[in-house]
């Protein structure tokens, strides 16, 4: 803070000799632009630079985290022009940059026929960990319609590559140009293709330390697999960002004017181009013209995500999609990174008093991010709050888990 108040000080004395003659002749119109953006600078430094919250109910893994992983201690600066969480949302895919990622794909099958498609980065060149049967594995879980191609996701890459480590990318069937060889795509709560896959990596790697990452819908799906699964996975730990907890929430939210103008059209378009590819396919059990008329995430998901699945109404499905009805029996250690001002996961529906119930969880909670946003910078091309994040927290379990497992 008192870096900026000496940068505001000097900025002020700078312009002053510099404009001698203000823009009326008089001095006034720089007065009032060096008052604003004084009054600017400070409201920014008291109520948007923030430190997250930290709520983990484990003393251990608290320590560990602020040893470890210590940029969820440390005060967050959103970008200054643009701190708002509808605004970090919107702009993040456009402003952040797309390393580049040369991916092995590799397509396995299912008990019910159907395929998944993996992108595989190997690092082979890694100089940490040159020996591939124990290179550490982190898998990657994109967002509702995202795959390996996703900006987010290229980054948590670049950041692993830096670490030596080696990163496998889960696409949800039929979204990575794949075929669908049965009518069927993918959910929040049926977790049967992320064990297929889970169970797939580990068998080829038995002795290479895994964990997972997701994000958004991917990460909802991790924590509904954890907490199905318990301690009976060979995951370590795994890293949540911007996870949906409660759909009803998500949805209600997202059905707001301006949120359904800004994101639940665009969307609900976006899921539906994602089955339009394989409407031949799909049209053996659904009435794709219903489908394909839907509005809203919740029409899309009442009309083919719950009929898919088998459930008997939208609301059993939301219910078992929920994430908050299953982070009381996850017992790994588990990472989750939201912002309060996310439109997709409202604040008030973060499952606070059931984190501080399983020593496993730890929630860093940020006052500004958005959803999957976390820019910070004056130009945040690079680096977001939420890859480092990723790469701190993925490096502590890899290189000195045996402190917290």
């Amino acid at each position: 803070a008192m870096d900026w108040q000496v940068l505001t000080r000097e900025l002020s004395l700078y312009l002053e000799s510099q404009v001698r003659v203000g823009f009326f002749g008089s001095g006034v119109g720089l007065s009032l632009v060096l008052g604003f953006g004084v009054a600017y600078a400070c409201y920014y430094l008291n109520s948007i630079a923030k430190k997250p919250q930290l709520v983990a109910s484990n003393d251990r893994f608290c320590r560990f985290l602020e040893e470890y992983c210590p940029v969820v201690t440390e005060t967050y600066y959103p970008t200054i022009w643009c701190w708002e969480g509808r605004v970090q949302t919107l702009l993040r895919p456009f402003i952040t940059s797309r390393p580049q990622v040369q991916y092995r794909n590799e397509l396995i099958k299912t008990a019910d026929g159907g395929q998944i498609s993996l992108d595989w980065f190997d690092n082979n060149d890694s100089l940490y960990y040159p020996d591939a049967s124990t290179r550490p594995t982190v898998l990657l879980l994109p967002g509702l319609t995202g795959t390996s191609k996703e900006s987010y996701i290229l980054h948590m890459i670049h950041q692993s590559e830096t670490l030596g480590y080696r990163c496998v990318v889960f696409n949800n069937r039929g979204i990575a140009g794949e075929e669908l060889l049965t009518p069927r795509t993918y959910c929040a709560a049926n977790t049967e293709d992320l064990e297929a896959v889970i169970h797939h990596v580990h068998s080829l790697h038995p002795s290479a330390p895994f964990m997972a990452a997701g994000v958004s819908m991917g990460g909802m799906l991790l924590l509904n697999y954890l907490g199905k699964t318990g301690r009976d996975t060979p995951l370590m730990a795994a890293a949540i960002f911007s996870a949906g907890w409660n759909v009803f929430e998500s949805v209600e939210s997202l059905e707001k004017p301006l949120n359904w103008l800004l994101f639940n059209y665009y969307l609900t378009t976006c899921l539906q181009s994602s089955i339009s590819r394989h409407r031949q396919m799909l049209e053996k059990l659904f009435d794709m013209d219903l489908v394909m008329k839907a509005r809203t995430v919740r029409e899309f998901d009442k009309q083919f995500t719950s009929v898919m699945f088998g459930y008997r109404s939208i609301d059993d499905y939301y219910e078992d999609a929920s994430p908050c009805r299953k982070l009381k029996s996850v017992g790994i250690p588990v990472l989750c990174l939201n912002s309060v001002d996310d439109v997709f996961s409202p604040a008030h529906a973060i499952p606070v008093e059931t984190a501080k119930q399983n020593a496993n969880v730890a929630l860093v909670l940020t006052s500004c991010g958005g959803h999957i946003g976390f820019l910070e910078g004056i130009w945040p091309r690079k680096c977001t709050y939420m890859d480092r994040v990723f790469k701190q927290f993925v490096q502590a379990v890899f290189e000195h888990g045996n402190k917290i497992l």
